[in-house]
């Protein structure tokens, strides 16, 4: 139960995390993402944070993080103690044996401390999915999500009953090689499907909050209604994403995080693109509609001085509930998002950080 419940360091009300997206901004390449994470990483385990987390996302230039596990056994590399994992792989996209031969590739890298966040979204458009899926028959999948969850558990723990076609299938690395942990499930979502199906089950929950914060309540007291004990937990274990970013000063996190809300307004209306530097996103002419969408989307980042930033994340604590905060800073650059990261542990005192003499 350990590897599930974190422990608050500094003054933070609950253990925090990092959600990293692996963004990639106008004039940077995958590569230089890549490496920011490996920077934020390091960070994050030097100050304390609990785990750090990527996303599946398909199809999108503005991030990187297609392959998880790819990301994960890299950041595994350059770690030694923090909690690695996915915010999620969403697992309609592959075959369950598939994904419980990566995680347990991944645990057999960094025994005790991968996390396997799952989901039942497909993580991109529809015409991508059916290329993922080789079906466009993609409701199937979101519908299939319990039974393929429970065939990813019965690999990882190798235990198919006698007469199951599976029954002589062995995911590897894994139980088969001899008495091994494997990484703890997590079920992730936006909506109540998944908040119900992780609280009958007795698994732990991180819900979405950073896109779809009109739904966190609600979800989070249908997990805790929900939730039965097992033998990987025994009361309810709720995390959610936020999107967070502190900077020196209130104009400069506003001009930051406004690159992250031009990327979903091309988004949603069909033009993914790269993440537009600060100074396209201020040039950037919104129409009224897209005015209104991009306030009511920064309305729920939390951006600002990093005392402002800590007010505002204490705050959403206290109002949700949340055992765990998991931090996700939404700029055009990795020397903003690092930044953010380092203000935000001073704001909590959390340790590893520079002592002023």
């Amino acid at each position: 139960m350990d590897e599930i419940r974190g422990t608050a360091d500094g003054t933070a009300p609950v253990p925090l995390s990092v959600l990293d997206l692996v963004t990639v901004g106008s004039g940077r390449t995958a590569t230089d993402a890549l490496r920011t994470s490996v920077d934020i990483t390091r960070l994050a385990e030097r100050r304390g944070f609990h785990r750090h987390w990527v996303a599946e996302h398909h199809s999108m230039p503005g991030v990187a993080s297609s392959s998880p596990a790819v990301i994960l056994a890299h950041l595994a590399a350059h770690t030694e103690r923090i909690r690695l994992g996915s915010g999620g792989v969403m697992l309609p996209n592959h075959a369950p044996l598939v994904i419980a031969e990566q995680f347990g590739t991944l645990e057999a890298l960094a025994p005790g401390r991968v996390d396997l966040g799952l989901g039942r979204a497909p993580g991109t458009d529809g015409a991508t999915a059916a290329a993922l899926r080789r079906t466009d028959r993609l409701g199937e999948g979101a519908d299939e999500f319990p039974q393929q969850l429970a065939e990813l558990t019965r690999f990882l723990d190798d235990d198919f009953p006698d007469g199951h076609p599976y029954a002589r299938i062995h995911a590897v690395p894994g139980p088969v090689q001899g008495p091994s942990a494997r990484p703890p499930i997590w079920l992730l979502g936006s909506s109540g499907f998944s908040a119900r199906l992780a609280g009958v089950l007795g698994l732990p929950f991180a819900f979405a909050h950073h896109f779809s914060a009109q739904n966190t309540v609600p979800a989070l007291d249908l997990y805790r209604d929900s939730f039965r004990p097992s033998e990987l937990l025994d009361a309810p274990y709720a995390l959610i994403g936020v999107s967070a970013l502190a900077s020196d000063d209130e104009r400069e996190a506003r001009r930051q995080v406004l690159t992250g809300a031009l990327s979903m307004v091309r988004l949603r209306t069909g033009r993914p693109g790269l993440i537009p530097t600060p100074e396209e996103a201020a040039a950037y002419e919104f129409s009224a509609m897209e005015r209104e969408f991009v306030d009511s989307w920064l309305s729920n980042v939390i951006h600002g001085p990093p005392d402002a930033v800590r007010t505002g994340l204490d705050d959403l604590q206290k109002r949700t509930g949340a055992d765990e905060l998991m931090i996700t800073a939404n700029a055009h650059g990795g020397d903003a998002r690092l930044r953010s990261y380092e203000l935000i542990a001073d704001a909590y005192d959390l340790p590893g950080g520079v002592v002023h003499s």
